[in-house]
């Protein structure tokens, strides 16, 4: 186990900039998750953290030793990759052995570390197995024990998900979480997934376009996002068009006036409602923005239902609330109102997307 440190950590290919002066620093036992869509560079950082990428620019340091021009094989990470990339001439427990056999650990300390790996995520009885005869639940788990086998300074998973069906991805991520927590081992995960992110990590780095937009923890993430990508991307957000009036008041594009509670100065701007801050209601609500408005759309989400309701010509919000066994929920076309506190509604400019 070490603490990581990046420092202006940049990649280019070409004219193309995949990653641009990422900074993180990521303490001994720790559990971060890079957050964002396809080509943001999350897997560029992760890989360059690992040695499989060559950085343009910066620096790498695990512990006290800086690795930024070390092979992969010297500086004692253990990697997941998104397709397990296990061998498959070779059995499960030579398998979690090969990285022991590159690192020239002695015969007589492998069978035991093998064995041990193996137990941690309860394979220890299909040692003997090839990887066509198992599950992709379990040959997940044999490449999380060969990542563990070497005993690494810092693990690092690459979308380790993504190849299993929903309802394992949830069962596998909660196992991995209490792994990392029993051996505190620090760890790097990438994934685009919000659920299985604000699942599994202490704190979160959301990216884009090979940049760094916010670092936090998943309550700093969803009730203060940096920008509107943020606001966008994790967890849900309506977005309302319009006109920041400053004292606190917001005019939308359909001439709605509402009340905010940050002042800003005027200009373009956008409100962003998270849908669970939105109250509703066949009456007014009394709250500081309250307004009626016609269900357009009704979705059924199990224990939630999502509601889409007009406000105006151009302006909609969506509103959660919990499927009550009463029933009563509004149907499409109902008279409803809708109301949140002025503290709800988070205003972002729209020239540089930063809140306001």
């Amino acid at each position: 186990m070490a603490r990581l440190e990046i420092a202006s950590l940049s990649k280019l290919y070409g004219d193309f900039q995949a990653v641009r002066e990422v900074s993180l620093d990521i303490a001994d036992g720790e559990f971060l998750v890079l957050l964002g869509p396809s080509g943001c560079g999350k897997t560029t950082t992760l890989r360059m953290i690992a040695g499989f990428v060559t950085p343009s620019g910066g620096a790498i340091r695990i512990g006290d030793t800086d690795v930024t021009d070390l092979p992969p094989w010297k500086r004692n990470t253990g990697l997941v990759f998104q397709s397990y990339a296990l061998f498959p001439h070779l059995t499960v427990a030579q398998n979690v052995a090969f990285g022991l056999e590159m690192r020239k650990v002695g015969r007589d300390d492998i069978a035991p570390r093998v064995a041990e790996a193996l137990r941690m995520v309860r394979l220890g009885h299909l040692g003997e197995r090839l990887p066509r005869q198992l599950s992709g639940g379990q040959q997940q788990r044999v490449a999380l024990a060969r990542a563990l086998a070497i005993r690494p300074d810092v693990l690092l998973l690459d979308e380790p998900l993504s190849n299993l069906d929903a309802k394992l991805r949830e069962e596998v991520r909660v196992e991995i979480r209490e792994l990392q927590r029993q051996l505190g081992l620090t760890t790097v995960m990438v994934t685009h997934d919000q659920e299985e992110a604000l699942t599994v990590a202490d704190r979160l780095v959301v990216m884009s376009e090979g940049e760094v937009r916010q670092i936090g923890t998943q309550r700093d993430l969803d009730e203060r996002p940096a920008d509107r990508f943020v606001a966008g991307f994790v967890g849900r957000s309506t977005f309302l068009e319009g006109r920041a009036e400053g004292q606190g008041a917001f005019v939308t594009a359909g001439g709605l006036r509402l009340r905010c509670a940050v002042g800003s100065a005027a200009g373009p701007a956008v409100m962003a409602l998270r849908p669970e801050r939105v109250a509703l209601g066949t009456a007014p609500l009394g709250l500081d923005n309250d307004l009626p408005g016609t269900v357009e759309f009704v979705s059924y989400l199990g224990a939630v239902l999502d509601l889409r309701v007009r406000l105006s010509d151009t302006d909609r919000v969506t509103v959660q609330m919990a499927n009550r066994q009463d029933g009563m929920a509004p149907a499409v076309g109902a008279r409803v109102h809708v109301g949140w506190s002025a503290d709800a509604g988070r205003i972002f400019t729209q020239d540089a997307g930063a809140a306001a």
